[in-house]
């Protein structure tokens, strides 16, 4: 089939490769000419495992290309999706002007009948909105419809690939064929194509993130309570993980969710509550818990230096909102650092991927990039986890405790074990259990 897709970030970039790699032919379209630039040129400007094999094939194979020319990519196409950000507004809201806009000069490039797929995280009634400004704009038939993904960063050409579920919205027995079609390749182990109305599919990705983003929080409340009662969280995930009616996924405590997904959706889908004089309060929560987590940990290593890190250095391990991304979009690591250097403090970080995005995207941050996880502990007085890299798991103890002033350590995502860490003799923080002091005498 021919395909465009407007947008080359994470989400257009992993959808425009994936659907070359099943036999179609398929135009990416961005209006950044140096990102076109990479790309034409054979580089990924994302970090994303499994993508770049799949790319360089299909790009060779000549199913895969990109163009800034937008008449091109729809004349080519049968069906265009819509890859693009709804960034969140002042109120939370999401801004739709990117996907008003491609709507618009999709409309005036139309050379025949098309279908076009919103895959963009958009509220309730935007498929109505960009079905007025195409119909505005073209006498050409068309139909709009909704597909949202349900990617994971780090995850996603496996998540692409093999999906769970495909979500079509739409109202067109038409459209259900073509889509089915397209979608065939994707769901040979049995996996649905679960076809709803337009309304329903653009609510369920909200209504998803918003959940997850619920459980995370839920846990972190949890581990709150966990501390000030002598607790361990660990013990309380497994103990209702094991509960299928909650399954095990997303109770892991922390230092709170960030990314491009769960914070911006779960803003959005208390906007769109709120326009339709609805006060959500659950989701209003998450938001205020998350906020909360991120302060609360900065509290952990105030407390543990008596509410003083003037002159202090810190190691820094994890800038990514999670591993196996570059992606540093309200990243906890970003809200702690700063916290850290407002107090005084000084801060050495190394993140396998990300520190080339915190240096373009936050020059602001006065802090020092180390070339490798132990380089950034030297003369530093404590090692602070942020986030959960493997290589961050099964460290060389001996080799932290020597580059360290002091063998202190600060988990934000509960990577070792407490028992081994009182024998490894480390004063030891993290979120939710029982804190480990072999050094430090201070009042709980």
């Amino acid at each position: 089939m021919r395909l465009a897709v407007i947008g080359t970030g994470y989400v257009g970039l992993v959808t425009g490769t994936c659907f070359a790699e099943s036999g179609n032919h398929v135009i990416c379209v961005d209006v950044d000419e140096e990102k076109l630039k990479k790309l034409n040129a054979g580089i990924i400007p994302i970090y994303e495992p499994g993508l770049k094999p799949l790319f360089d094939r299909n790009v060779k194979e000549g199913r895969l290309r990109f163009t800034k020319d937008l008449r091109q990519a729809v004349e080519h196409a049968e069906i265009i999706f819509f890859a693009l950000p709804t960034p969140p507004q002042e109120d939370g809201s999401a801004d739709l002007q990117y996907v008003l806009q491609a709507a618009r000069d999709v409309a005036l490039c139309m050379n025949g009948y098309k279908i076009i797929v919103n895959k963009s995280t958009v509220p309730v009634g935007t498929a109505k909105k960009v079905k007025e400004v195409i119909a505005q704009h073209t006498h050409h038939p068309f139909d709009v419809v909704s597909n949202p993904e349900f990617l994971r960063e780090g995850a996603a050409v496996e998540d692409f690939m093999k999906p769970e579920r495909v979500i079509i919205g739409t109202d067109s027995e038409h459209v259900k064929k073509v889509m089915e079609r397209l979608y065939k390749p994707f769901i040979r182990s049995g996996n649905p194509i679960i076809f709803m109305d337009i309304e329903s599919a653009e609510l369920t990705k909200y209504a998803a993130n918003a959940f997850l983003a619920t459980k995370i929080s839920f846990m972190n409340e949890i581990a709150q309570v966990a501390e000030r009662v002598g607790a361990n969280v660990d013990w309380v995930r497994i103990g209702i993980g094991l509960d299928s009616r909650i399954g095990k996924r997303f109770l892991f405590a922390g230092v709170g969710y960030g990314g491009s997904c769960f914070p911006k959706d779960v803003k959005a889908l208390y906007q769109i509550a709120k326009e339709h004089d609805y006060d959500f309060k659950i989701i209003k929560a998450v938001m205020q818990v998350n906020e909360q987590q991120k302060r609360s940990f900065v509290e952990k290593i105030l407390r543990y230096y008596d509410g003083d890190v003037r002159g202090k250095r810190f190691a820094v391990w994890g800038l990514a909102f999670k591993p196996n991304t570059d992606d540093i979009r309200e990243a906890p690591s970003l809200t702690i650092i700063k916290a850290l250097l407002e107090k005084g403090a000084t801060i050495a970080a190394f993140d396998p991927e990300a520190m080339e995005n915190v240096k373009k995207y936050h020059p602001d941050l006065t802090i020092t990039f180390a070339k490798d996880m132990y380089a950034a502990l030297q003369d530093a007085d404590a090692l602070i986890i942020v986030t959960e890299w493997s290589e961050f798991r099964t460290p060389d103890f001996e080799k932290v405790r020597q580059h360290l002033r002091s063998p202190v350590i600060f988990d934000g995502r509960n990577l070792y074990d407490l028992e081994e860490m009182r024998n490894l003799n480390f004063d030891y923080i993290s979120v939710g259990r029982p804190e480990v002091i072999c050094h430090k005498t201070y009042a709980n």
